[in-house]
């Protein structure tokens, strides 16, 4: 079984409700290689959706670099950021958030909601499948046995929220059970 936890809970309350269960803090303040599950890990590479032949660094660096404001459009430079740092856009810099980009190349503008389901979604699936299977594996095998509790600091799993982030935990979660949202086979996508 794998739940999903607050980083910001006490350990010690986690495992009075999961005795046993294995702790694996899957955020970018991970201390070992479950860190390559955050969505600020800079793996490389990543196809950001809608822009053929655009790679980022990593998936946020996609969600923040397609992010269009009222006084500023996309940041192409975010995907290029590899620190883990400073890869936030904010409405305190920038003004009130239009949505995403639909790409590089493309004005239309995606709500919040259809953004995580065209952009962060896929990216984190890419991630997923490419950069750190082996880890997933690693806790689908584990969960066979004992309870995986996944920390992570947005615990919202309703991809259809229009007012929570997504917790990419949960991601982690639904592809490890076969269950990851909005799967679709590429025959599909290509149609």
């Amino acid at each position: 079984m794998i739940v999903i936890e607050s980083k910001r809970r006490k350990v010690e309350n986690i495992l009075k409700m999961y005795p046993d269960a294995i702790i694996a803090d899957v955020t970018s303040n991970a201390k070992d290689g479950l860190v390559k599950l955050s969505p600020f890990y800079p793996h490389g590479g990543i196809p950001v959706p809608f822009s053929e032949g655009t790679k980022a660094a990593c998936v946020e660096g996609i969600w923040q670099g397609l992010k269009v404001f009222e006084n500023e459009g996309i940041d192409v430079e975010m995907f290029r950021n590899d620190t883990m740092k400073n890869i936030k856009r904010t409405v305190r810099t920038h003004g009130r958030v239009l949505g995403h980009q639909k790409g590089v190349r493309s004005r239309e503008i995606l709500g919040y909601v259809e953004a995580k389901h065209q952009i962060y979604i896929p990216a984190y699936r890419w991630v997923l499948e490419n950069k750190t299977a082996d880890i997933v594996e690693r806790l689908r095998e584990a969960s066979r046995e004992r309870t995986i509790v996944l920390l992570d600091y947005n615990t919202c799993c309703d991809v259809d929220s229009a007012t929570k982030p997504l917790s990419h935990a949960y991601l982690i979660k639904a592809y490890a059970e076969g269950l990851y949202p909005f799967e679709r086979k590429e025959s599909e996508a290509s149609e």
